[in-house]
């Protein structure tokens, strides 16, 4: 006869969770770190109770905002390389809801996140119980059946016995690297509660092994016959390089076969920055060496990469005549992207076993001057980019402004005088080498992907698959937690800032010193952008006060440094470079968090070098600037790949 214990769901979880390890090259890591929950009525006296009489190791920390915290626990699992969560509880109804938008930025990252949201009756008996959304045409839909188009695996607990299967599937899906993202649990209220004899085994001490599969041998020769026959190949550094651990090899490979490769946000900092065949950033928002190189190139190898619009400039940028794609990745289905030959398996296993191939063959790729000298170009521009500075009258920004009051406005307005790619030169410039550096949506990112460098593995950590504004912040909290020694640096505009911040007060009660860099514009600054760039007015994208129809009246000023006051950070407010170097350096002196107030002039950060992204616009318009950009638009579709 099997020994049991009697627990109820919620315990069962705790205990579950408690004793989950992940082993990767011989290594074993506590896979659970703890929970980040906001406790309400659909999940208190449930999973609360078993959080609070037997959380054994798992810490408990307290949450503001549903998706701000699963941030930080996507930021956690992220900065871990996927091999430490925290999961994530939620109450009934609206609060679970605020969670989907995190689930779906963890699925399309492919990171792995676990989530608990509580859910409506299983008896039914209480319904409409509090916060619960009806549906007439079937009782048996919750709030939680959002969770299943953002979600890598769903489930509800309807019994207490089928926590068991369904933590297990859970598991299997959060430490496959080929298959993670977000895992929703939704835990019926009653359920919660009730309680089985679960067999002792299942409470034992699991190891889920993160192996490191290679592609089969005909996939790699495919590969290696389609490389061999490259004269100027281009490696794409994506996420799974990263989460691989394969930025050396990457190295290596690329270093002994002369081939130059560019970087994916999620893959920049997998490799470094100083390396030689480093071109940095590429796609719509890469330099202008990865992309006059990437326009060229015969072969792209791909390696870890989603491939995405921003990657591929929207499948426009790889313009030589034949050119080939190259797929190294451990998901079938990302492998099949852009018509690609594959190889599907772990990045650091596959790149290895290929070149042991192409050492065989006696490969070296074609190029000559060509990877110096773009990257001379870059070096170039950079420099330009880190000096530029704001000269009053007749100041012409990066990006045209159609508004001719909106500079002024905002320099008489703020008094800042900070250019936006000066600010960014400045802050690294400043900051420690090995520190880790945040951003997500908007314009920065774009500026980032372009001009930072690290040459630190892991230092640039960026949520730009989903584009997830409001992401920053929690996500500095999650990267501290995962690296409590580490300076942690994120960097946010305004319009971010003012989405979701919430996780502040969470900073402030763990004591964690971070440091919040807020980029202030007056608006969405790369929206307008967009807008402008398309023949369409400034609307609805800079904060200013409405006429009672839209807003188009003056600006709106708004002191961040007094918001971070409030909730007991250390401030800065920062109108000059000058201003900003002395405060990056007092702030290295603050043992509490740290916000600094930017003045940042609009439309001073980066644009083009060679990319193009498909936006779809209006056809027909009664403006001419529209009629005129939709040509450009049409332009660009007719000369992209057509899959």
């Amino acid at each position: 006869m099997e020994k049991t214990v009697r627990l109820t769901t919620a315990q069962a979880i705790v205990r579950f969770l408690d004793n989950q390890y992940v082993s990767m090259d011989g290594k074993e890591t506590k896979f659970v770190e703890g929970f980040f929950t906001i406790f309400g009525h659909g999940i208190a006296v449930g999973l609360g109770e078993a959080l609070d009489t037997m959380p054994g190791s798992l810490r408990v920390m307290q949450g503001r905002n549903e998706q701000g915290m699963c941030h930080a626990a996507i930021a956690f699992a992220k900065q871990n390389q996927r091999k430490r969560i925290i999961a994530c509880a939620s109450s009934v109804g609206p609060g679970a809801a605020n969670m989907v938008t995190a689930c779906a930025t963890a699925t399309v990252n492919n990171i792995p996140l676990l989530v608990f949201p509580a859910d409506t009756f299983a008896s039914r008996q209480p319904d409409p119980v509090l916060q619960q959304l009806e549906q007439s045409a079937s009782l048996a839909v919750s709030t939680n059946d959002a969770f299943r188009p953002v979600c890598k695996y769903w489930d509800r607990v309807m019994r207490p016995e089928m926590v068991m299967t369904a933590l297990i599937n859970a598991m299997r899906v959060l430490t496959d690297p080929a298959e993670t993202g977000a895992c929703c649990i939704a835990l019926p209220q009653d359920v919660e509660g009730e309680s089985f004899d679960y067999p002792e085994y299942f409470f034992e001490k699991r190891v889920h092994r993160i192996t490191r599969p290679v592609a089969v041998e005909e996939e790699l020769e495919d590969v290696a016959e389609v490389i061999a026959g490259a004269k100027k190949p281009l490696v794409i550094v994506g996420g799974g390089v990263r989460y691989s651990d394969a930025g050396k090899c990457v190295e290596d490979f690329c270093e002994e076969f002369k081939i130059p490769f560019g970087e994916t946000q999620a893959g920049k900092s997998a490799c470094v920055s100083s390396h030689p065949y480093c071109l940095g950033g590429i796609g719509v928002t890469g330099t202008y060496a990865a992309n006059i190189i990437g326009k060229d190139a015969d072969v792209v190898i791909a390696i870890g990469s989603r491939m995405s619009d921003f990657t591929t400039s929207s499948k426009h940028l790889f313009q030589k005549e034949g050119v080939k794609f190259v797929s190294i990745n451990n998901c079938r289905f990302h492998a099949y992207k852009m018509d690609a030959v594959k190889a599907v398996g772990d990045a650091k296993a596959t790149v290895e076993a290929l070149a042991a191939k192409l050492r065989g063959m006696g490969y070296q790729s074609a190029y000559t001057t060509e990877i110096a000298e773009a990257k001379k170009a870059w070096e170039e521009e950079m420099e330009r980019l880190g000096s530029i500075a704001y000269t009053g009258e007749g100041f012409e920004p990066m990006i045209k402004a159609r508004d001719p009051r909106t500079i002024p406005e905002f320099v008489a307005l703020t008094k800042g005088r900070i250019t936006q790619t000066a600010a960014l030169a400045a802050i690294r410039r400043c900051i420690d080498k090995d520190a880790v550096v945040i951003t997500a949506g908007g314009s920065l990112p774009s500026c980032m992907q372009r001009m930072w460098t690290t040459d630190r593995r892991g230092g640039y950590h960026a949520e730009y698959g989903y584009s997830c504004m409001g992401y920053e912040v929690a996500a500095t909290l999650g990267v501290k937690f995962a690296e409590p020694e580490t300076e942690v640096y994120c960097v946010v505009g305004d319009s971010s800032f003012q989405m979701l911040h919430s996780e502040i007060m969470t900073i402030m009660q763990e004591k964690q010193k971070v440091n919040i860099l807020v980029f202030d514009n007056c608006g969405f600054g790369c929206i307008n952008n967009l807008e402008m760039n398309h023949g369409i007015g400034s609307l609805a994208t800079e904060f200013r006060y409405t006429d009672g129809k839209k807003p188009s009246g003056d600006l709106i000023p708004v002191d961040y440094a007094k918001i971070a006051e409030g909730y007991g950070l250390h401030s800065y407010t920062c109108r000059t470079i000058e201003e900003l170097e002395k405060a990056l350096e007092d702030g290295k002196k603050q043992t509490a968090a740290c916000l600094f107030d930017l003045k940042v002039i609009p439309k001073t950060m980066t644009d083009g070098y060679e990319s193009w992204w498909n936006v779809g616009i209006a056809t027909t318009s009664v403006k001419a600037s529209v009629r005129e950009a939709c040509e450009g638009v049409m332009k660009g579709r007719s000369e992209s790949r057509a899959y």
